[in-house]
């Protein structure tokens, strides 16, 4: 009899990608006559403008609907007490 296949834990920290997210692999190309520093500073501006290391950053850890609550209120607050510049 054949071992068991392993269950896949709800809890493995993989999660399947949510609608639009699949778009977020960024890709550069590295021309004949470019460097790899300029390539890669191309790829990290690109990387900072698709969100990415902020969307791993917010997921590493599991935040419960109310810590998220109470996170987007003190964002609120801290917006309202900027002054505004016109």
């Amino acid at each position: 009899m054949p071992a068991p296949a392993p269950r896949q834990s709800s809890q493995t920290g993989v999660r399947a990608p949510r609608r639009g997210e699949h778009d977020k692999v960024s890709e550069v190309i590295i021309h004949d006559d470019e460097n790899f520093e300029r390539a890669l500073r191309r790829f990290k501006k690109k990387c900072e403008k698709a969100g990415i290391l902020s969307d791993l950053r917010k997921h590493r850890h599991y935040e419960k609907p109310s810590e998220r609550r109470k996170r987007k209120e003190n964002a609120a607050r801290r917006k309202q007490r900027r002054p505004r510049v016109v």
